[in-house]
């Protein structure tokens, strides 16, 4: 027993997801979900996996399975309307916060480059969350692409994903010719918002765009995700869903 397993409330949430045919089988899938977050949450190695888990290569069949399935969206969309319903909130959101997350590389064998700025080696993951801080949309690049080029491969996401934003408020790394690229495009408006404090002054987090800083401290509290150890963007992606689904799974 883990602190990272399913309570009875959250298997049947994600039991109904799965849309997977009642048989008879050596393994329940609760257990490879149980398995999965382990990962997730503690960092280790498939092939670490602890002998009171199902065999690695078990496991990894059903995770790579529902990542092709794109069922961790599915599940993670659903979560996240049900929690924002739950806050009183509507189930769509209508506003999104954008931001980049520089993460060193933990796999010599992965894609990566340099952040200039940051002086990290490795991976940006580009996300949009709510104004909760809940993932709406991810994705991964390598660290040398600049924020404003991967926006638009970002927008083009949101837009497949059918989502209901309209404004997504960003940082200063976001200026220029993308934001009229991004309503020609997609429709969407950019909303650039500037630090206004000085040197002189104590540091003022700035509203509703800081909120998505607090969810790139909640993806750290994953040892899985404090370093880039997947081989492929889609890989880092989908580490990242498991994530948000985790963090929501212990709102309902």
């Amino acid at each position: 027993m883990y602190s990272t397993d399913l309570t009875e409330t959250q298997w049947q949430f994600i039991k109904s997801s799965l849309n997977e045919k009642e048989r008879k089988r050596k393994y329940d899938l609760r257990t490879i979900w149980n398995a999965i977050h382990y990962v997730v949450k503690t960092g280790c190695q498939w092939r670490l996996l602890p002998s009171n888990f199902p065999k690695w290569q078990l496991v990894y069949y059903y995770y790579s399975k529902w990542a092709s399935l794109e069922l961790y969206d599915l599940i993670l969309e659903t979560l996240r309307n049900k929690v924002r319903v739950k806050m009183g909130q509507k189930a769509e959101a209508s506003l999104g916060i954008m931001d980049s997350q520089s993460v060193r590389w933990g796999n010599n064998r992965s894609l990566n480059g340099i952040d200039g700025n940051k002086k990290i080696k490795g991976i940006k993951r580009h996300v949009i969350v709510d104004k909760n801080g809940f993932l709406i949309a991810i994705m991964v690049c390598v660290a040398n692409i600049h924020d404003s080029k991967a926006a638009l491969l970002l927008m083009r996401i949101i837009k497949e994903c059918l989502s209901s934003i309209k404004v997504i408020i960003a940082d200063g790394g976001y200026r220029g010719e993308l934001a009229e690229q991004v309503k020609k495009i997609y429709g969407y408006i950019i909303n650039v918002v500037m630090r206004t404090d000085n040197e002189s002054s104590n540091f003022k987090p700035v509203h509703k765009r800081w909120v998505i800083e607090r969810t790139f401290s909640w993806f750290d509290n994953d040892r899985r995700l404090c370093r880039n150890y997947e081989l492929l963007a889609e890989s880092s992606e989908t580490m990242v869903k498991l994530s948000a689904i985790k963090l929501l799974l212990n709102k309902i």
